[in-house]
Order: structure tokens, then C-alpha cells, then sequence
């Protein structure tokens, strides 16, 4: 079956023979996943052979837009990036703004998968039915910032540039993937596979289009919505502060956490808030397809980036005891020029700020120590001094030194910014999620702390919670929706709407929650076959032992029977068995 909205097209590309080819695109796998996050891991489950190695030359990278990519749809111009994790061996999708989502279909292509590996560094040429295999051996050690420049000198700005940093080159297990200079898909290790495959950059330009039923009809009812909707007063804040505005609500809110997750809320916040921050703004940007453009470009002294985002300031500032706005821009400056994720990069210096101050393991930094952590990144990147140590991540570093207490980690991936204590819920999301602690699968303090609509220091009703706000993202991400179109939250209705109008055919609510539920086991059938189950589905031990002492959520902490009531819960919403195990009958359902 065809489908309007789509390409219909796959482009495959094999590294060692420096070949590509195309093929059509499983329309079957698409009218179960739909596209994007979905469509990714259902390829990753039929491509990928259990137990491959992550950083071997079978593991694959593939890149998939949604059927909304690159029509007039709003908020549409993020892009997949998937593969095995390195990091914690289970699937790992993460989405990257910016405009290559939008490029790769105007090139016309749903999906690029990498295969195999090139016999010495290079890059990747792709404009539209054309692809060039270009050694890199001069780009090969560069930050990605110089690399992407030189790229873009060479061959103009209609391409955009996928790169990875001397993180990527040398495999750290936190290595990012960069776009557009500021984008990345960061979490998981995703640019060490990039770096396994000596693949230093993408390129991609596309001049083509994307057909949908009735153009017209198509772009009246989305400019409806963009003013109806998108574009109405409660997204403002989007625009004028970016996530900056999570700082006031989560310290309010009791969950900005404050040196390394040991308390939280930080009575002198306002000493690097959004406030502060936006007062050094020297630009502005949206990704393609943009209807709310939260991209700020900051600069303090030498200190220059976009962004930064709330988890890069929680996790440069407060969790590690530091307060100078400089100091968080230029950890996020460096961390992206280096092609590592702030939050990993971040809870694994400020884990080794503890264990030096404990006097567990001197790591040379304490709490504070803007300095130092600048110093940390560029030997983490490239596996030198004290680096060398933390370049895998705090699960590996804390197994070998101790603290594993107080690493705050799930399957080897470390906590977002969000304190557990404050939001249980949260706590929950983080233990399930499919790729580690994440917290873009469901995001609890919405209802446990900002809108205040469930208790958030209690297990009742976590399950069925953690569950509806998965199904949602799961659905959004499948279409590739960016999370800020807040509204579209749980809108089933409205997302069927958006699909009949690029595709044709009659989507309802129902089809869509049927998507997400896919979309969720599909990802926990391919962690169990990985050796996956409920011992993995954990929470740190700090969590679970030590109160919060300042605070709204002061005197918390989560008792273990509570976590294991709320795992209980999910798992029977899941339909899952008690040890976390998916039935044979739903696996085989998904397929």
C-alpha cells in the first residue's frame, strides 16, 4: 500500500563498499509505526541480530523522518536518529531538530540506513538521487563546530551537516551527534556508532517535495491551527525563554536537584535564570517547519552557543554547585564542540565531584568548579588524564571506584535533570524507559508538580499515569512532532486529523493510541531479547535511602515497596508478566 505524506523510498548505504542503493519503504511496518521513532525501532528489531555489538560494523544507523516532515505541518521538522546504544545495550532513538529531517525527505527519502564501516575516515555526500563517499582524514580530530564550518565553506549552506566530535571518534558511550552547529541527538552514545563507522559527517540537500492529497485544502486547515493552536498565548513563553522557563518551575516545584541529585530547590537561582541568560541574546532560530522558534544564541565573553537548555543549565549550574551563567554557557559551547551530551557528560563529572569530596576517589574536582568541569569534557572527548576514566559514563566509572550509591543512572544511562523524590511519577518513567533514564518518554512533573492534577509523593495511580503520558509521546514522536506543540498532548483526535490530511487515509483516535501502544512494546520486545527485565527497571540507591532535606518535597524519598508497587502497576496496564518479560502472544502480535 502507498500512502500520500511519504516517499516511499528508503536509501541504504554501505560504508565498506562505498555503496549506496534504494529500496521501497515497508508501508507495512509504516501502517503499524507510522514513521520516525516508530518506523525506526521496527526496522532496528528486523535488521538488527540480537546481541550485535553496538560499536561492531552490524550494528546500524538509521535515520527516519515522519509522514509530517516536510509538509505544512507545524512543529514537524525533527528527525530520528536510532541505532543500538553503546551505552547500555538496549535500542536507542533519539530526535534531532534543525533542518535535516526536512532535507532528507526533499531528497526523497523516509529512512538513510548506514551499514558497515569505512576503511579510514570520511564523510557522506548525499543530494537527492546522489551519493559521494569523501575521505576525512583532515576533518578527523576536529571539533564539530570547525568541522561543520569548514564543510559548510566547502560546499555551501543548502546542505545540512551531521557531525560528530573527537567524543564520537573515540567512542566515548556519551557521544552526541551534531546538527546545524546546535542540535544534537545526544543521549545513549549515538555518536560513538557514528565514530565505530569513521564516519566524521552527513551531508544532505534535498530539492524535491513531498506530495500531500489537497495542498490547498491542507494548508488552510494547518494555518487554522497554527493560530488556533500553536500559536496561542500559552506557548509564548516558548519564544521569549526557551526551556530556561523549566528553571523557576522546577525550583518551585521542588525538583531542581542541587550537587548531584543529594537535595534540591536553590534559593539563588535567579543568579542564572532565564532572566539572566536572555539579557546576553544575540539571535534567534526555529527548526524547519517552526511555528514557535525557541532557539536563543547566547554569548557571554568567550562563551557562545544556542541554547543553553534547561538539563544543561540544572546539570553545568545547580547540581553541581555552580552559579555563573558563563561557566553553564561555556560547558555547553565546549560539550558541543567536543560531540558530547550535557546530561551525561554533566552527571558524570558531578558524580566525580563527590567522590573527590568524600574522599572515595580524587578525580582533581570538587562542587563548584566551572573551570574544571570545561577541563573534564576536552579529556573525556579524547580519553586523556583524569577523562580517560569517566569517558564511558558513570554506571562503568562508579563499578570500578565505588559511589555506584549515589550514580545516578538507569541501564547505564544517566538521570535527566528532574528530581524523583518531587514526582514519583518520574522516578517510574525513568526506571521503564526503554533507552535509560530519560525523561522524553513521560514526562510526570506536568501533572505532579506543574499542573498539580495527581499527588506526587505517592504510588497510587503511577502506572496508569506513566503509561498515558508514554502512549502520547510515543505517538508524537512516531509523527515527529516537536515536544513543545504542548497541546497536542494527549490530542488523539487532533493527531488523526494531521494524518488524514498528508496521507489520505482515514486515521481515527483509536488507530492512533493502537500506534503508541505498538511503539512501546516494540522497543521493550527488543531490549528483552536483549536480556532485558524487571532487574534492569531500577531506581539509584539515594533515591530509595536518602531524604530530601530543603523544599517544597522536603523529608522525601521513595520507599522501595512504593517503587515496586509502581512498577507492579505499569507492567499490568502493559499487559506485561511480573518480571518485566513481554508475552510471547504480544510480541508476535507487533510484527
Amino acid at each position: 500500500m502507498t500512502m500520500l505524506g511519504y516517499q516511499n523510498k528508503v536509501l541504504r548505504v554501505n560504508l565498506t563498499d562505498k555503496k549506496a542503493s534504494t529500496e521501497p519503504l515497508r508501508m507495512d511496518f509504516a501502517e503499524k509505526y507510522i514513521g520516525s521513532k516508530g518506523l525506526a525501532i521496527r526496522y532496528m528489531y528486523e535488521e538488527l541480530k540480537p546481541g550485535v555489538d553496538a560499536l561492531g560494523p552490524d550494528n546500524k544507523l538509521f535515520l527516519t523522518t515522519g509522514p509530517l516532515t516536510g509538509t505544512p505541518v507545524p512543529c514537524s521538522g525533527k528527525l530520528s536518529v536510532a541505532a543500538k546504544s553503546p551505552a547500555t545495550g538496549t535500542m536507542n532513538d533519539c530526535s534531532i531538530g534543525g533542518h535535516v529531517g526536512i532535507r532528507i525527505k526533499f531528497a526523497g527519502y523516509d529512512m538513510i540506513i548506514f551499514e558497515g564501516v569505512f576503511d579510514q575516515p570520511g564523510y557522506v555526500l548525499i543530494e537527492d538521487d546522489k551519493v559521494e563517499f569523501v575521505e576525512a582524514k583532515d576533518l578527523w580530530g576536529l571539533g564539530s563546530h570547525e568541522a561543520e564550518a569548514i564543510l559548510a565553506e566547502k560546499y555551501g549552506t543548502d546542505y545540512s551537516i551531521m557531525s560528530i566530535g573527537p567524543a564520537g571518534e573515540n567512542l566515548s558511550k556519551m557521544a552526541c551527534i551534531n546538527s546545524d552547529y546546535y542540535r544534537q541527538a545526544g543521549r545513549g552514545g549515538i555518536g560513538a556508532v557514528m565514530g565505530s563507522k569513521k564516519m566524521k559527517a552527513i551531508l544532505i540537500k534535498g530539492t524535491g517535495g513531498v506530495k500531500v492529497p489537497d495542498i490547498e485544502k491542507t494548508t488552510d486547515r494547518i494555518l487554522e491551527i497554527l493560530h488556533e493552536d500553536v500559536l496561542q498565548e500559552d506557548n509564548t513563553f516558548v519564544y521569549d525563554a526557551g526551556t530556561t522557563a523549566f528553571l523557576e518551575a522546577c525550583n518551585d516545584g521542588g525538583i531542581l536537584p542541587w550537587k548531584n541529585f543529594s537535595d534540591t530547590t536553590d534559593v539563588q537561582w535567579t543568579e542564572y535564570n532565564g532572566d539572566v541568560l536572555i539579557q546576553h541574546r544575540e539571535g534567534k532560530r526555529g527548526c524547519g517547519s517552526c511555528g514557535l522558534g525557541c532557539g536563543n544564541f547566547l554569548k557571554i565573553g568567550d562563551a557562545v552557543c544556542e541554547g543553553p537548555e534547561y538539563e544543561s543549565i540544572s546539570v553545568a549550574g545547580p547540581n553541581a554547585g555552580i552559579r555563573d551563567p558563563y561557566s553553564i554557557v561555556k560547558f555547553n559551547q565546549v560539550a558541543d564542540d567536543m560531540g558530547l551530551d550535557t546530561i551525561s557528560s554533566g552527571d558524570t563529572i558531578i558524580w566525580a565531584m563527590e567522590m573527590t569530596e568524600k574522599g572515595l576517589h580524587d578525580f582533581g574536582i570538587k562542587f563548584g568548579d566551572g573551570e574544571g568541569m570545561i577541563r573534564l569534557l576536552k579529556e573525556m572527548a579524547t580519553r586523556t588524564g583524569v577523562g580517560a576514566e569517566l569517558a564511558d559514563g558513570v554506571k562503568i566509572a562508579s563499578e570500578k571506584y565505588g559511589g555506584t550509591e549515589f550514580a545516578m543512572q538507569v541501564k547505564g544511562l544517566e538521570y535527566p535533570q528532574y528530581e524523583p523524590r518531587g514526582s514519583w511519577g518520574m522516578a517510574l518513567s525513568y526506571a521503564i524507559s526503554d533507552r535509560g533514564a530519560c525523561h522524553m518518554r513521560a514526562y510526570a512533573p506536568n501533572e505532579e508538580v506543574f499542573a498539580a492534577s495527581i499527588p506526587p509523593y505517592t504510588a497510587e495511580g503511577k502506572g496508569q499515569l506513566v503509561y498515558d503520558l508514554q502512549l502520547t509521546n510515543a505517538v508524537k514522536f512516531s509523527l515527529c512532532i516537536c515536544d513543545f506543540w504542548g497541546t497536542l498532548t494527549g490530542n488523539y483526535d487532533m493527531m488523526a486529523e494531521l494524518m488524514r490530511l498528508v496521507t489520505g487515509k482515514d486515521w481515527t483516535a483509536e488507530d492512533m493510541k493502537d500506534v503508541g501502544r505498538r511503539v512501546i512494546n516494540i522497543a521493550r520486545a527488543f531490549n528483552q531479547r536483549e536480556g532485558f527485565n524487571r532487574t534492569h527497571d531500577t531506581v539509584p540507591k539515594r533515591v530509595v535511602t536518602e531524604a530530601l532535606q530543603n523544599g517544597p518535597a522536603a523529608g522525601q524519598a521513595i520507599p522501595p515497596e512504593a517503587f515496586e508497587d509502581m512498577l507492579d502497576q505499569y507492567y499490568e496496564v502493559m499487559g506485561w508478566n511480573k518480571d518485566g518479560t513481554m508475552p510471547e502472544e504480544l510480541i508476535q502480535s507487533l510484527l
